[in-house]
């Protein structure tokens, strides 16, 4: 029995719910937990009428977190969203106290499964989960990057009009404003990006991967469906035990915080990173994004 709890059942949290049951997860259970209890009430009943028309049975309930005692994941999309105008590194006072209320009932129980960790400042709240938890950092697991690898992908895509399942190009760093794409290590199948992208459109295409998010808050309030889909991806690796590839952030010793880098995720969580070779200058770029976690880390001093 594969078994997922979901503590925060706002935007973000219910695009992951419904991409679990509309998706073959191998998710056999699903609890949600929310600070409204007849919101989680609502929103199970709802999965479950949704349920009866997807591939896989699922069990779907609310609960409270002694339902986290035998889960295997533990997804964290609670806290508070981020405002228009409002960076992702403006929210972790707000949602700091969020978490060390969270992790102090899951602490109570015996969960020894893996957090997947989608509350922003997603570097900075995966720190905070490995730390309050006690857990290794193996098995602490934030979405990091993908999200923004993700949509670098479809830039390129729709730029060159090629399925991103051929395009191999990662954005690493901070989940927010100081994220770089290491250019040099990228490939369109098995060529460079050089022969098909120049200076000024790899420029923009950075520009409007870090202005992703702003511009869907002005225009809707919030970012989900993407995330969701992430999560759920990351889900399937860990119960298909399937050794993938994603920029999720997770505590690396080398860089002394957890960081979005290319990362191996299966059954225990990650089981190691692949080494870019980049180049001088995108050394600098991602030393600067490194100093950005780290200095919030130091802030928060936990």
């Amino acid at each position: 029995m594969n078994k997922v709890v979901l503590v925060g059942c706002g935007n973000v949290g219910m695009s992951y719910a419904y991409c679990i049951v509309n998706g073959d997860t191998k998710v056999d259970e699903l609890v949600l937990i929310d600070i409204n209890t007849k919101k989680a009430e609502g929103e199970a009943l709802d999965l479950l009428h949704a349920s009866s028309c997807s591939k896989r049975k699922i069990s779907i309930k609310a609960g409270d977190y002694s339902d986290c005692a035998d889960a295997d994941i533990v997804c964290i999309a609670a806290g508070r969203n981020q405002d228009v105008g409002e960076t992702r590194l403006d929210l972790i006072h707000k949602n700091l106290e969020v978490f060390q209320s969270i992790i102090l009932e899951i602490n109570k129980t015996s969960f020894n499964g893996i957090y997947l960790i989608a509350t922003n400042p997603l570097d900075i709240m995966t720190y905070v989960t490995m730390r309050l938890s006690n857990f290794p950092a193996y098995k602490v697991i934030g979405s990091g990057t993908t999200l923004d690898t993700a949509r670098l992908r479809f830039l390129i895509s729709e730029h060159l009009e090629i399925n991103p399942k051929n395009i191999h190009a990662y954005v690493i760093g901070e989940h927010g404003d100081s994220e770089m794409i290491p250019w040099s290590v990228a490939r369109i199948g098995l060529n460079g990006v050089d022969k098909y992208l120049n200076k000024s459109t790899k420029h923009q295409m950075l520009k409007d991967v870090r202005n992703s998010a702003y511009e869907i808050i002005k225009k809707k309030g919030n970012t989900a469906y993407g995330i969701g889909m992430c999560l759920k991806n990351i889900t399937v690796a860990i119960f298909d035990n399937a050794n993938t590839i994603f920029t999720a952030s997770t505590y690396i010793e080398k860089f002394k915080c957890s960081v979005g880098y290319p990362v191996i995720i299966n059954r225990n969580g990650v089981r190691g990173y692949t080494e870019l070779n980049l180049t001088a200058d995108e050394k600098e770029e991602f030393k600067h994004s490194l100093n950005v976690i780290r200095s919030m880390i130091k802030e928060i001093n936990i």
